[in-house]
């Protein structure tokens, strides 16, 4: 479990400082650690979702805000764009939320070489963190393996508002009861630089990345 993970490594921090390597010692001085950064945030959830679009624009990612019944055609949109059409998605994805035109199948836990054959794949996410512009997904129902969503060159992420907080503690917050599952934090698209500063996308996940913002009906 994480706690017991955490308790044996601030024991042995502990033990290399000489000092006493009592678990409930260690779980105690971590529960008492002051915590004077921002865990709270003021603005309101119109400013936090504009921050996150900034933020995603600004790692080149596409963020595009949709109602429900505009989610299959921001889909189509989206694959079009890219000339996509074999898509991948978790087996527990909504389909209602697909357009229809599109070779979709269903990831049944299928090997590196197999996911490489698909040019998209469609998830849920979990939450997102406006202040970096993360998001996260779980792995759970319509999220999809890790594997699914950084092997196909796009990934497009279908998140609701309501999943948006601002910074960094909050998320975690609210991901406590989700600290055993597989979390996947990601923020844009995948792009690195070699030492020449050669700007790469797409070595460690997916080249391109759209999220779109599923907006509550009011």
């Amino acid at each position: 479990m994480p706690a017991d993970a955490r308790s044996v490594i601030l024991s042995a921090i502990r033990s290399a400082n000489g000092q006493a390597t009592d678990l409930a010692r260690a779980e105690l001085d971590y529960a008492q650690t002051p915590r004077t950064y921002t865990q709270h945030s003021s603005l309101s959830r119109d400013e936090v979702q504009t921050l996150l679009a900034e933020r995603l624009v600004d790692y080149n990612a596409n963020v595009v805000p949709c109602t429900a019944d505009q989610i299959p055609s921001a889909i189509r949109n989206a694959l079009l764009h890219h000339n996509a059409h074999r898509v991948l998605v978790p087996e527990d994805l909504p389909r209602h939320l697909l357009p229809d035109g599109f070779e979709v199948t269903p990831d049944h836990n299928l090997s590196p070489s197999e996911l490489d054959r698909f040019d998209a794949t469609v998830t849920l996410g979990a939450l997102a963190i406006a202040e970096t512009g993360t998001i996260i997904l779980e792995g759970v129902a319509g999220q999809g393996r890790r594997a699914a969503t950084l092997v196909p060159d796009v990934h497009i992420c279908v998140l609701n508002v309501e999943d948006i907080v601002t910074n960094v503690p909050e998320a975690f917050a609210r991901l406590a009861s989700a600290a055993t599952l597989p979390l996947t934090f990601f923020s844009g698209p995948s792009a690195t630089a070699d030492i020449e500063m050669t700007r790469i996308k797409g070595v460690h996940g997916p080249r391109y990345l759209h999220i779109l913002l599923l907006q509550n009906a009011t």
